[in-house]
């Protein structure tokens, strides 16, 4: 059964985790296969523009699958090096996928989003959170670690002190604490979400595509470069920019006090 939900509105892609019956886990042998395939797909997509993740159901997912921790079944068996493929070449793939996707990603999370599931909600560009969502990182209480890279991710989306909170202590924030931390950018009624998600993904779709590709692209590796490379990342990439008709049309429509009309050219 697949995963992922696949709905395309024009340029915007809407991925729903769809394993509602069980508050969408993941990690299930063949998850970050599909994944991989569906991110390539849109990063080769010049139309996309902007991508959606949600999740079916009242959650967004609840992370691993606690069943198959229970049975030591699949990724979650135990210490042996096909195990840790597992990690590598499964819930790693998933992950690498979503950190490498080249357009801006909206996570509309729409419930629990817990341990591996908050992990993936905060591999995106952009968190809007239901008043109904949840976040915790509850490794630890089920004698694990972050196998998923979460001690790499959480720090950078709300600070060391806070993630170390979080990991530390197992405990699970509401959505209004997530919006005060910085792990959300707002919070909307529940019914309002995905509404919220697309008014917001249709924003951005509305920018010259090339553009938006590179700012997440320069977004992203500003985090890890000095300033003075991203100083010289930014002159190269700007000196692209500047011979697009996109470019030209942003110009014209400043002067002409319209909204510009970018094809990506």
């Amino acid at each position: 059964m697949s995963l992922l939900n696949i709905t395309t509105d024009g340029p915007i892609t809407t991925l729903t985790i769809d394993r509602a019956d069980s508050m969408n886990p993941l990690g299930a042998p063949g998850d970050g296969d599909e994944f991989h395939r569906v991110c390539v797909e849109i990063n080769r997509n010049s139309a996309t523009r902007c991508v959606i993740l949600t999740g079916a159901g009242r959650a967004f997912s609840a992370g691993g699958d606690i069943k198959a921790m229970r049975d030591k079944s699949g990724t979650f068996g135990g210490t042996t090096p096909a195990i840790s493929d597992g990690y590598r070449d499964n819930i790693h793939m998933m992950l690498r996928a979503l950190h490498t996707l080249r357009v801006p990603v909206i996570a509309a999370v729409n419930g629990p989003a817990i341990g591996l599931g908050c992990d993936v909600a905060c591999l995106a560009d952009i968190r809007i959170a239901s008043e109904k969502a949840k976040f915790g990182v509850t490794f630890l209480k089920l004698g694990i670690i972050p196998g998923d890279g979460g001690t790499w991710i959480l720090p950078r989306v709300i600070g060391m002190s806070r993630a170390s909170e979080l990991f530390y202590t197992g405990d699970v924030i509401d959505a209004a604490t997530a919006q005060e931390w910085g792990l959300v950018s707002r919070v909307v009624p529940h019914d309002d979400l995905l509404a919220s998600a697309q008014e917001l993904a249709g924003k951005i779709a509305k920018m010259p595509p090339h553009a938006l590709r590179q700012s997440k692209m320069l977004l992203r590796q500003g985090q890890q470069v000095s300033y003075d490379t991203a100083l010289e990342m930014a002159a190269n990439t700007q000196a692209m920019m500047h011979t697009t008709q996109d470019h030209a049309e942003g110009v014209a429509a400043l002067i002409e006090k319209r909204d510009g009309r970018f094809t990506g050219e």
